[in-house]
């Protein structure tokens, strides 16, 4: 795809989703955008929102969440999904806090991936909506199957297609893309059953033109 393909989608996601960085990110201070983000791993914004507020309540710094019993963590962020590895992943990110950035959260990429739990997606999403940096993509499921079927890339890997998105980008858009895209994703492209007819960039497309409309004529 071109660039002027690519600009072209991005100002209609953005006209379609003017609330997609209106999210618990952006309401949240840099410890907490870093863990809810672990948190929502494999599932959504809404469920992390649940159980935000009860966590932070009892533990609202990097110093008392690296205290904390684990089985109390897992009980408040259970229904998050995949609990056990969550809680072993928030404590160890708020020790390292602790034992090497003096209890803040580091603002460069080397730093952050050196926390656990935080992988390059996890860190890209914390220096755009916590610094205000973006030094990359954060490639998601979402973002993952977007830019295969819309054809931002034809790759698999999630670092490829981070590469793919950055040529097609200016870096000013490599933050809000993530987000347009999540949005796009939840609303229309959907895993299991993408809704081409009431998708706003159909025409440019790969997957509507190239699977959705030959099936629709298989059919007819």
């Amino acid at each position: 795809m071109d660039r002027s393909t690519a600009d072209r989608i991005y100002r209609i996601l953005l006209a379609a989703y003017p609330s997609a960085r209106d999210n618990f990110r952006h309401r949240a201070s840099p410890f907490r955008i870093l863990i809810l983000t672990i948190l929502s791993a494999q599932t959504t914004d809404i469920s992390v929102d649940k159980v935000s507020g009860k966590l932070f309540a009892r533990f609202p710094t990097p110093e008392a969440l690296a205290g904390a019993d684990p089985g109390e963590v897992e009980e408040i962020i259970h229904s998050t999904g995949f609990y056990h590895a969550k809680t072993r992943h928030i404590i160890g990110a708020a020790k390292k806090l602790e034992e090497n950035f003096s209890g803040e959260v580091p603002d460069t990429m080397d730093e952050l991936l050196s926390i656990p739990g935080v992988g390059r997606k996890t860190a890209n999403i914390v220096l755009n909506h916590a610094f205000g940096r973006n030094e990359g993509v954060a490639v998601d499921t979402h973002v993952r199957r977007l830019a295969q079927r819309i054809g931002f890339s034809d790759h698999g890997d999630p670092g490829l297609i981070e590469q793919d998105l950055i040529a097609l980008f200016p870096p000013d858009r490599w933050g809000p893309v993530t987000d347009l895209l999540i949005s796009h994703g939840r609303a229309i492209c959907t895993a299991r059953a993408p809704k081409c007819p009431a998708c706003p960039i159909r025409e440019e497309c790969r997957y509507y033109h190239q699977v959705f409309l030959p099936a629709l004529q298989e059919g007819e």
